[in-house]
């Protein structure tokens, strides 16, 4: 939190550290969790899976590694004050919220949706960064376009942690370099520990934007889905996409993604093949 006030002296703009919580954002519980999908992924291509198990194909498959997926994804539109409710089907790309949306119907079977491991159907509360994927996939004749029923949003700004995002950044390359874990692990944790308390956690008395969190979150989500689109543009097969960084494909992936541990590269886990042992 000390590094995030530093990267905000000369900011554009004042952000709110403890705006009202709308109710959407509120826990249901003291362990629950409120009502905001954020989209995370667990998806398997299951034509490819049932084909392979009937014997039908085989190929190999690469278990790649998106790098450090959260401090990448803290490069995303954040609310700036207290969020406003609004209705009617229309989108402001200049603010940021939740909204409420029936997302339609996902017409690409060998693709994931952005909506992640969702399985209902309906109307569901979402954030800007899942918003912004299916309005996008709606004008790549991927899916239906969602149609929005209420928001809770803000006027917004994507570089509110750019700074803090550069600074984190810069000294993980540098600790890479110099093949220093130590360091390496420490900017991990710095960035994992903002992203999990900046809503509505204990440990952190200076902030509460539960907003923040689950738009952070949806980054991360979006952008590993973003990858999963790009391999698919690009001939490769996409086989499966869960968590934050994992994205299984197969083919020439090398092509298409640079091999690394910087943030805009990707790491091969792991390779094997599907039909043989799966």
């Amino acid at each position: 939190m000390k590094l995030f006030a530093a990267s905000r002296v000369g900011g554009r703009y004042e952000h709110s550290e403890f705006p009202p919580t709308a109710d959407i954002l509120r826990k249901r519980s003291q362990k629950g969790a409120d009502e905001i999908w954020e989209g995370r992924p667990k998806w398997r291509s299951t034509d490819l899976y049932r084909a392979a198990r009937a014997g039908h194909i085989t190929m190999d498959v690469t278990a790649l590694d998106m790098n450090a997926a959260y401090l990448s994804a803290l490069k995303t539109w954040l609310p700036i004050g207290k969020l406003v409710h609004s209705e009617g089907n229309h989108h402001d790309p200049k603010r940021s919220g939740v909204h409420l949306v029936d997302p339609g119907e996902w017409s690409t079977p060998d693709l994931p949706s952005p909506l992640g491991a969702r399985q209902q159907p309906g109307p569901l509360w979402i954030t800007e960064p899942t918003l912004r994927a299916l309005i996008r996939c709606a004008k790549m004749d991927l899916c239906n376009a969602p149609k929005i029923m209420e928001s809770w949003t803000s006027g917004a700004s994507e570089g509110l942690l750019e700074k803090m995002r550069r600074a984190l950044a810069t000294v993980r390359d540098e600790a890479i370099a110099n093949n220093d874990s130590v360091t390496t692990e420490y900017i991990k944790s710095m960035y994992s520990k903002f992203v999990s308390t900046i809503g509505e956690s204990a440990a952190n008395r200076e902030i509460r934007r539960p907003d923040w969190m689950h738009t952070i979150r949806s980054q991360a989500f979006v952008n590993l889905w973003l990858k999963a689109h790009k391999a698919h543009k690009a001939g490769l097969t996409v086989v499966q996409m869960s968590g934050t960084d994992e994205l299984h494909v197969s083919g020439a992936w090398r092509e298409v993604f640079p091999e690394g541990r910087g943030l805009s590269q990707v790491k091969a886990k792991n390779v094997y093949t599907l039909g043989g042992n799966e």
